[in-house]
């Protein structure tokens, strides 16, 4: 897809046209069904007729012109792609040219590939040229014959601030890349040079027909990117599979595998609760699909977080093939089989369907060899999420498709600790009566306060462990996309000499960690990055992710009343929850903290801002003889010590 196609010649005089960039925004819209950003428009008003000024001084007049082009793998847009006929050879060339109207930026102290633009983090642009050249080199059909280049063109930067740009990524593979500045686009000695300096000299115009056959050439990985993404994996200390983890794997091998002359589509369902492994299971998976014969696998996920530390885990020759749900759907093939991980937050709820089940699922299974969906029906956590076995089972049968369920039952999260995760789920469930804490082989602890909760992660950090606090979303969010950060999540602290309020802000909301702040990770890294326990996460920062010890925050939301839980979708800021029934809501805070008490490998300790919950956890604790009847413990007090550091600890 793309927003216009037409030679250089042609955009040239189309631009000057009144209603040309209208135009373009409207079949942005239809396109990709959301209105063009304000921001996005003004830089097609001011990079574009730049760039044309540009390639008609450089005599392109005849070369093809993309703007806005869709790379079909990955969900990004290439700002202009030019393709013309090599002088000789006559072969098919694509030019990459990322476009930028920045004057100044400072380095990033993360690394050569970032920058900081104003108050936000960006890609080096010849780092995202580079990644657009990977794609179409490693993405598109060898027999198109397909050379690519590329070019960085930041038109308005004074040559000191070019230099600054270049030398960021001089020893960096992205720095083979020509960065272009503002007297770079000048036409000096000679259009000649112009054109070298863009990348298009000695193109031609494109025969007839060649335009449709790049824009029809079906995307898919090459060989050589699927070899060198197994290797990584296999070798990848976090894909490693062990037990029952490696026998579901083979399992799902076995069921893709076709017998005799069945050529019946594939629907595998795995289900298993935290830490069962089933992100490693999906992307050890995809590793050993990779190397099959005339592979076009993909995994998949509702989940950017997850997505972003997949990732960052296994390198940047990944994208495409592992991406955020829908983002990758094009170019799927027939024999193409999809990993659908963390399957329980797809937008495939009765909320999300006109017909039976979800257009989602029935769309993906109908264009592929086979969609293997890893599942946990307790951790769909807000309205229109999720789907259930039973429904995928019916799915299958009315397509005709053959099905399997593999269900794990050994997680290894949790210190393995079968005890805790049957516990837990317990705890949070409607069951009215629930049996103390009697295991000894996971750290459950239950603060006495905030400051008690905020003292033991603090402890875990100082000896080198990862530990993080979550809370449910029953305080205000309406901190800035950058730091600092506002203590928006507060509670009163009553357990010491002087009462206090103890306060901490939530997790950044953008994705990149700020330059300003960098104890302040992006919303993608809170769970992983130095400085994350500083701020609280909330569950659609953890969910898919572990850290070694997890402080939980059980809000208002919910709360321990004579008989059972209670739920107040009121007391909820979270938009998602809004008209949400309390009935409902009690299904979906369960899950919620359910998923927040299993992120801990190593341990967990709960708080409730609720003085009855806070007293029912304490009874569940062994120190707490004769309280099994959890409900006889509300009338219970709460022993009140003079410090803010006291933890009631079992196991």
């Amino acid at each position: 897809m793309f927003i216009y196609a037409g030679t250089v010649a042609d955009a040239a005089e189309r631009i000057k046209e009144p209603g040309f960039f209208e135009a373009c925004a409207e079949r942005f819209s239809a396109l990709h069904r959301q209105s063009v950003g304000t921001e996005e428009r003004q830089s097609w008003e001011r990079s574009w007729p730049a760039l044309l000024e540009a390639l008609v001084a450089a005599g392109a007049h005849k070369v093809h012109l993309l703007l806005e082009y869709l790379l079909p793998g990955t969900g990004e847009r290439v700002d202009a792609l030019l393709l013309g006929r090599e002088t000789g050879s006559g072969e098919l060339t694509a030019v990459v040219l990322e476009l930028k109207q920045w004057t100044t930026a400072r380095r990033h102290p993360g690394g050569s590939g970032l920058l900081r633009v104003g108050q936000r983090d960006a890609l080096h642009p010849c780092r995202q040229v580079g990644g657009y050249v990977h794609y179409l080199t490693h993405w598109l059909p060898e027999n198109l014959g397909l050379t690519v280049r590329g070019a960085a063109v930041v038109h308005d930067a004074a040559a000191e601030f070019a230099d600054m740009l270049r030398a960021a990524v001089k020893d960096q593979p992205s720095g083979a890349f020509p960065l272009l500045a503002r007297d770079d686009l000048l036409p000096l000695p000679n259009a000649e040079a112009l054109a070298s300096r863009l990348g298009c000299d000695g193109l031609h115009e494109l025969l007839p027909g060649q335009v449709q056959v790049f824009l029809e050439a079906h995307h898919r990985p090459s060989a050589k990117l699927l070899n060198r993404f197994a290797a990584t994996v296999s070798g990848h200390d976090g894909f490693t599979l062990i037990g029952d983890q490696d026998r579901a794997r083979q399992a799902i091998h076995a069921a893709l595998r076709p017998v005799g002359n069945d050529t019946r589509r594939k629907l595998v369902v795995i289900t298993g609760g935290p830490g069962t492994g089933k992100t490693a299971i999906a992307t050890r998976t995809l590793g050993d699909l990779c190397l099959r014969s005339g592979a076009n696998p993909r995994l998949m996920s509702p989940s950017g977080t997850l997505t972003q530390q997949l990732l960052r885990a296994v390198g940047p020759q990944a994208k495409g093939l592992i991406s955020t749900l829908g983002s990758s759907a094009r170019g799927l093939t027939e024999q193409s089989v999809v990993l659908l991980d963390e399957a329980h937050r797809a937008r495939t709820g009765r909320r999300f369907r006109r017909t039976r089940h979800s257009p989602l699922l029935i769309s993906m299974l109908q264009n592929t060899a086979a969609l293997v969906l890893f599942l946990d029906e307790r951790q769909i956590i807000r309205p229109g999420e999720g789907t259930t076995l039973p429904e995928l089972q019916e799915l299958a049968a009315e397509m005709g498709a053959d099905f399997q369920h593999i269900d794990l039952v050994v997680q290894f999260r949790c210190s393995g600790s079968q005890a805790y995760q049957r516990w837990i789920d317990t705890l949070f469930s409607t069951a009215h009566t629930h049996e103390p804490w009697a295991g000894n082989d996971y750290d459950l602890t239950v603060a006495s306060c905030p400051c008690a909760l905020d003292t033991w992660v603090g402890k875990h950090i100082a000896t080198g462990n990862s530990a993080r606090i979550t809370a449910g979303f029953c305080w205000p969010w309406n901190a800035p996309d950058r730091p600092p950060l506002p203590p928006e999540v507060s509670l009163p602290c009553h357990h010491a000499s002087t009462p206090h309020t103890w306060a901490r802000p939530w997790n950044l909301r953008a994705d990149r960690t700020s330059p300003s702040a960098p104890r302040v990770p992006g919303r993608v890294y809170w769970a992983t990055d130095d400085g994350g326990h500083e701020q609280i996460g909330c569950i659609y920062t953890a969910q898919g992710l572990e850290y070694d010890y997890g402080g939980v925050i059980i809000g208002p939301d919910l709360i321990r009343v004579q008989g059972g839980w209670e739920a107040h979708p009121e007391r909820s800021h979270d938009p998602a929850m809004r008209s949400v029934s309390p009935a409902d809501y009690l299904v979906y805070a369960l899950n919620t903290y359910r998923v927040l008490a299993t992120r801990g490998t190593r341990g967990t300790c709960l708080y409730s801002s609720d003085p009855a919950t806070q007293r029912f956890l304490r009874s569940l604790q062994p120190d707490q003889p004769g309280q099994s009847a959890a409900d006889a413990s509300l009338t219970m007090p709460v022993p009140r010590p003079d410090r803010c550091d006291e933890v009631v600890r079992g196991g």
